[in-house]
């Protein structure tokens, strides 16, 4: 096995898990230890420069970082990392915040972009191309931007004044608004005087069950699910029957189900096709709605829409159970019981969402591909037309707020490096840094003991309050002293043990004290399945790498297995020779403002 290039920036990238997963690659150790510091200023503008809303996403984000996170594979949760996002922004000082933000500059470049659509991609290609002159005009049929974390995204979980904040700082970079203003036409704005044109318009087009026997006469009493949220965010819908079907299994039924509780729904079920544990909704999104009395009932198909006189009375089912077959591909099958019958007064459907593209006619350059998304360099989000760039659920269909702001950094450096007459495809490396973070003999600048406490629970309002207005925000955040505790329990995945095989002298001491047992110092093998098996403990988790230092003067190898390592820094106290090392490694991923000095 040939030693590990630790140069190569995305291999400790990959140890730091949280950060590996979260789309944007937000410095999440980072941010934590500066929580425990008290240091909440940092900590938001860190979370900032990645994620561009902290205080929005610390409350909403699906949070594809704990899962990964290496506290659930040594214990039984991972950290509340989202949750101590919210900390970050909950604390931060604003006067200080502001005084740290770029302004908006001074001189234009002389180059016009214009936004279509003013959700989290658009904002943040906004947010990166303002520092560097650009003119940029943002356009939206609604009266406010935020895109669908304006209507979709119920006021219990995201406060209006947290998101206009965020927003706020994007627009206050100088950008042109022109709200209230539904783009009918792409050749029009190509044929305007706009530079490059940026498309983030999201999934707008709910899907419905049109087929359905019944739905025409039901119409009346059935509602798409994010065109109601959007109504009753922007204050079209105050109210709702007593008895209320959710059709679906997504975090969009969760927030209609919950929302059908705040204006009057009383008997209010989310009925949905697949089992419990593979709804698409987040484990915490379920939690909440139950928790608020609505029950949810799984393996259900709906069949037909009743309707007596003139009126929706309820719903037939089709009960199901799920089948697999040997490539784990499900199947529904009938379990032969007669149709469940549920009564209701309205209907939810909240079963998906699609992209809708009706003002980009199909000759402007701009090719589609069979599901009626456009064509796109998935490194560049550039189309087929090359001066129109793709981002967030317009791009590649729905997924979340994160993934969407990943997308705008990308697609405004393709726009910076597209307008400076620069390949697309020239794309910066990441920033990174290593630093050793020794203090002492025994002593390094980060916490290391490893905490065994549980995972700490957010406080909630009281039910009865927060079921009596839909604006009453659910979920209060961490004070400040659970929060330190909650942050204690991060491992500093980002701190890495770094090994120098010169100072080796294979004396084993740090392979006694590693409680995991990671580390090794075995026969080489020229197979790396094979050098896994023979480890002390076997390296069977393939979406971690080895660290393999060495050839050592015996001839053998140094393997650390990075998958089970605690970066608790014994090995480095330990070892005689300081063949090992604790280093911190910070790594950003580039963004388009940096570009302007290249």
């Amino acid at each position: 096995m040939k030693p590990t290039d630790i140069r190569d920036p995305e291999f400790f990238h990959r140890v730091i898990d949280c950060q590996y997963a979260c789309p944007a690659h937000t410095p999440v150790p980072e941010y934590i230890r500066l929580i425990a510091q008290g240091r909440y200023d940092e900590a938001y503008l860190i979370n900032w420069e990645s994620n561009v809303f902290p205080g929005v996403l610390g409350r909403t984000c699906d949070r594809p970082c704990e899962p990964a996170c290496r506290r659930g594979r040594v214990d039984e949760e991972p950290v509340a990392i989202c949750r101590l996002k919210r900390v970050a922004a909950d604390y931060r000082n604003e006067e200080r915040i502001r005084a740290r933000l770029p302004k908006a500059h001074r001189r234009k470049n002389g180059k016009k972009v214009a936004l279509v659509g003013a959700g989290p991609a658009s904002l943040t290609v906004a947010r990166d191309l303002a520092p560097l002159g650009y003119e940029l005009h943002l356009f939206d049929d609604q009266a406010k931007a935020g895109g669908f974390m304006r209507s979709q995204i119920p006021a219990f979980r995201l406060p209006e004044e947290v998101l206009d904040t965020e927003v706020g700082y994007i627009l206050e970079l100088g950008v042109v608004t022109h709200f209230k203003r539904y783009v009918e036409s792409l050749r029009e704005l190509l044929e305007a005087d706009y530079d490059a044109i940026f498309v983030g318009t999201g999934a707008p087009r709910g899907r419905d069950l049109k087929n359905l026997p019944g739905r025409k006469e039901a119409d009346p009493y059935v509602h798409i699910g994010i065109e109601w949220l959007a109504s009753v965010a922007f204050g079209h819908v105050e109210s709702i029957a007593k008895r209320v079907i959710v059709l679906g299994g997504g975090n969009t039924a969760m927030d209609c189900c919950r929302t059908a509780r705040r204006l009057g729904g009383e008997d209010v079920k989310v009925i949905v096709r697949s089992p419990f544990a593979e709804m698409k909704a987040s484990p915490w999104e379920k939690e909440d709605a139950m928790n608020e009395g609505i029950p949810i009932i799984d393996n259900h198909v709906p069949k037909e829409f009743v309707v007596e006189n003139g009126r929706l009375v309820g719903m037939r089912f089709e009960k199901v159970r799920a089948v697999y077959d040997d490539e784990g591909r499900r199947s529904l099958v009938p379990t032969g019981e007669p149709p469940a019958f549920y009564p209701c007064d309205e209907v939810i459907i909240a079963i998906g969402q699609e992209n809708a593209f009706p003002w980009i006619e199909r000759d402007v350059g701009v090719v589609f591909d069979k599901w009626g998304l456009p064509v796109l360099d998935k490194e560049t989000f550039q189309s087929t037309n090359p001066k129109v760039f793709f981002g967030g659920d317009a791009a590649f269909g729905p997924a979340n707020i994160i993934t969407a702001v990943a997308h705008g950094h990308q697609a405004a450096i393709s726009i910076h490096l597209f307008l400076s007459g620069r390949s697309v495809h020239d794309r910066p490396p990441p920033q990174v840094n290593l630093v050793s973070q020794k203090m002492g003999i025994h002593e390094w600048s980060y916490d290391n003991e490893v905490d065994d406490d549980d995972r700490y629970r957010v406080p909630h309002a009281d039910l009865e309050v927060a079921l009596r207005d839909r604006r009453v925000e659910v979920e209060l955040g961490f004070d400040p002293a659970t929060a330190y505790r909650e942050a204690e329990r991060c491992l500093n995945c980002d701190v890495q043990t770094v090994f120098t095989a010169e100072r080796c002298i294979e004396c084993d001491a740090c392979v006694d004290i590693c409680p995991t047992d990671c580390i090794n110092f075995v026969e080489d093998e020229e197979d790396e399945a094979a050098l896994r098996k023979k480890l002390r403990a076997p390296a069977d988790n393939l979406d971690q790498p080895l660290y393999v230092g060495g050839p050592l003067k015996t001839g053998r190898i140094m393997v650390k297995d990075e998958n089970v390592c605690l970066h608790c820094g014994l090995c480095a106290e330990r070892c005689p020779t300081a063949a090992w090392d604790m280093q911190k490694f910070l790594y950003n991923v580039t963004k388009a403002a940096p570009l302007c000095s290249l």
